[in-house]
């Protein structure tokens, strides 16, 4: 099995994520699908899969993997492309 890719912008976007207190677990080594990160922010739990938001919209799609785990989670999961984005998610 090979390693899954880590998109470009997922560094920065980690290192913006904790500066503002919220930890991270890198998942993408996980591989079948599973998000990217976990993150952990007032006591509660966020998958987050990362694209990035300079790719063109066929880059940013899913892969089957990926789909197939959103439609099979039973908890929450999302798609994100900024910061921005993250946020909106955590302080819903």
């Amino acid at each position: 099995m090979r390693a899954k890719r880590v998109d470009d912008n997922q560094q920065e976007i980690v290192k913006q994520i904790r500066r503002l207190g919220i930890t991270v677990v890198h998942l993408h080594t996980i591989g079948k699908g599973c998000p990217d990160l976990l993150l952990g922010f007032k006591k509660k739990n966020f998958l987050i899969e990362l694209k990035d938001s300079k790719k063109t919209t066929s880059q940013k799609k899913l892969t089957d993997d990926e789909k197939e785990f959103f439609d099979t989670w039973r908890g929450q999961v999302n798609k994100c492309e900024t910061l921005d984005d993250i946020l909106k998610i955590i302080e819903q």
